[in-house]
């Protein structure tokens, strides 16, 4: 018989993995076990078919579209950034505690259970699949293969969100199986926890399918071997930027050319017998914004189903609908007229022909670009200070804008048509695509420069990697959009990439960690090997990655920068009532817990 004060010193990872994670008695891992599948145990009965084996894989897929995961998606890689602010209408204490700089660890948010129920999930799969290979002839090796080659995919994905949020996190590579299974886990430092995720990684890439293999939505929406090297680049660029390794950033660059070779690859074949569309000096093949005359209606990146440019997208349908998408970025639950999250005033209005993005004020620097019309409505407004996300919420890829003739000539306008309903919201998140992989590698080629000259090959290859990702999205592509000349140095170039990514990826949940790559590559004394709670000399933070981030903030950058000082700062604290369940955890050691949260 296992006691209560026994239970509460029970493996924090076996409570987080409980959907009531948040309540003060212990929920045990065999409760969990039982959501998925609903009608079965995991007991003697289960474990025996390949059906068993395939249930509980899609159940781990399925729970990376709860909305507890996709809202800390949200949260952890966007609120906290420059691309959006909380919308006035919306009421939500914790979410003004955030905007005004202010984390509690009594905050919902700070929950990290989902991650670790589907870490828990994928732990289940490796631990009985080969069991399953003894007992059905069915479940093949080849299966078997697959199957683990995801698993060890997804648990390092779930990881990796982890890291980046909390930086020192407990890492379990073992099924947690009942109550009989009772140790506490401490946490990892984050060199431990980033080496286990790439050797995941490492050996998935060479179980999963190859990407296209399927044939159907499952190419986007399993892993693939594509989505295995995507998450492998990514991952590789942050430890690169935390340690300022080179032999990093050199594998960063070998991945997204993998990638970048496979979906050029797959293009080919598949369209081998349509001459007239093939470039023989393209590898990239992107759309362009405007021409809708072919692909259709996989053409739209943003619209329903999968893109051709997408890697990995969890996938949601009429029967799953993406509510927590309605919710913070198209409208909110309770009422149709806003969103939770608003486009930060950033992204109001354009500086045309904007030479130098190292000190720009606003996002976009040309009203002929797309992308500034696409994502967005009512835009041009200097007066906005907030305005409503157009990026997901529209039915289809028709052009967001009109030309109308006036006294002061021709003009583009907004139009706010083909507006989608908020039922049945069935668009897919992105986790990665092929910009992102672009962008990504010239981020790492900028850091593998030699010298601030742009003759450097490296910067050359970053400059053309982030023109081409600019360039599709003008209506005017037969001119070049950016000059190599105006950004001369690494820092500029670093700087143009950074802005580049903004402009693509706004709303994807990828801006508050391309600041913190930014700022950590220009932090010094940062530590991997070292728990934050285990130092007293935390890095200070750099100065500019604060003040970009401040923009977002209703607080303005004074407070914000005082507010945000050293390395913990960047990092969410652990919810409390983790710390109670297990006791070998460390604070975020900015953070004290007494009778009421406070911030140090």
């Amino acid at each position: 018989m296992i006691t209560k004060r026994i239970k509460h010193r029970i493996l924090a990872f076996c409570t987080i993995c409980c959907c009531a994670a948040a309540a003060t008695v212990f929920t045990s891992c065999e409760d969990f076990l039982t959501i998925y599948p609903t009608d079965k145990t995991t007991g003697k009965d289960f474990w025996k078919k390949k059906e068993h084996v395939d249930e509980m894989v899609t159940g781990a897929y399925k729970q990376m579209t709860s909305g507890d995961a996709e809202e800390r998606a949200i949260m952890w890689g966007l609120y906290r950034s420059d691309d959006v602010t909380k919308s006035e209408l919306y009421k939500n204490n914790d979410m003004d505690y955030i905007s005004a700089v202010n984390l509690y660890p009594t905050q919902g948010i700070c929950r990290w259970d989902v991650f670790y129920s589907v870490i828990n999930r994928c732990n289940q799969v490796l631990a009985h699949a080969p069991e399953v290979m003894e007992l059905d002839p069915e479940f093949t090796e080849g299966d078997y293969e697959v199957a683990r080659g995801q698993m060890l995919a997804l648990r390092a994905l779930s990881y990796f969100y982890l890291v980046r949020a909390f930086r020192d996190v407990p890492y379990v590579d073992e099924a947690c199986e009942g109550d009989d299974k009772i140790v506490e886990v401490a946490q990892s430092t984050p060199a431990d926890v980033l080496q286990h995720i790439i050797n995941d990684l490492e050996e998935a890439q060479g179980l999963v399918m190859h990407s296209g293999a399927y044939n159907d939505w499952r190419d986007f929406g399993y892993i693939t071997q594509d989505a295995c090297w995507a998450i492998l680049a990514d991952v590789y660029l942050w430890r690169a930027s935390m340690t300022h390794n080179t032999s990093d950033y050199e594998k960063v660059v070998e991945y997204c050319e993998r990638v970048i070779d496979s979906k050029d690859a797959q293009y080919r074949k598949k369209y081998i017998n349509q001459i007239t569309i093939l470039d023989e000096e393209d590898r990239y093949h992107l759309y362009e914004w405007g021409n809708y005359s072919f692909y259709t209606p996989q053409f739209y990146i943003f619209v329903n189903g999968n893109s051709r440019e997408s890697i990995l997208e969890f996938q949601y349908n009429q029967n799953n609908a993406n509510g927590t998408l309605t919710s913070y970025l198209f409208r909110d639950g309770q009422d149709n007229q806003y969103s939770r999250l608003m486009a930060s005033p950033v992204f109001n209005k354009t500086l045309k022909d904007q030479a130098n993005t190292e000190t720009a004020e606003k996002v976009f620097f040309s009203e002929d670009d797309y992308r500034f019309w696409a994502y967005l409505y009512d835009v041009n407004d200097d007066n906005l200070l907030e305005q409503n996300i157009r990026k997901f919420g529209t039915t289809n890829g028709s052009l967001p804008r009109t030309m109308t003739s006036g006294s002061n000539g021709d003009k583009w306008t907004d139009q706010n048509a083909n507006k989608r309903s908020p039922n049945n919201f069935d668009v897919n998140w992105i986790v990665y695509r092929l910009t992102d992989v672009m962008l990504l590698e010239a981020e790492a080629r900028v850091q593998l420069a030699a010298a601030d000259d742009v003759e450097d090959p490296q910067l050359q290859r970053a400059f053309n990697l982030v023109q081409k990702v600019n360039k599709r999205s003008m209506t005017e592509r037969s001119r070049d959009t950016l000059n190599i000349n105006n950004f001369t140095t690494r820092d500029q170039m670093e700087v143009l990439v950074l802005t580049e990514r903004q402009r693509e990826l706004c709303f994807e949940s990828k801006r508050w960690f391309d600041l913190m790559r930014f700022g950590y590559r220009h932090m010094e004394g940062v530590d991997i090997n070292t728990l934050m709670a285990d130092r007293t000399d935390w890095p200070t933070l750099y100065k500019p990655m604060v003040s970009l981030a401040a923009r977002g903030y209703s607080t303005g950058a004074d407070i914000f920068n005082l507010k945000m000082k050293s390395e913990p700062y960047l990092y969410w604290p652990i919810f409390d009532e983790e710390t109670k369940v297990n006791l070998l955890l460390k604070q975020n050691p900015v953070f004290v817990t007494a009778k009421e949260s406070q911030r140090n």
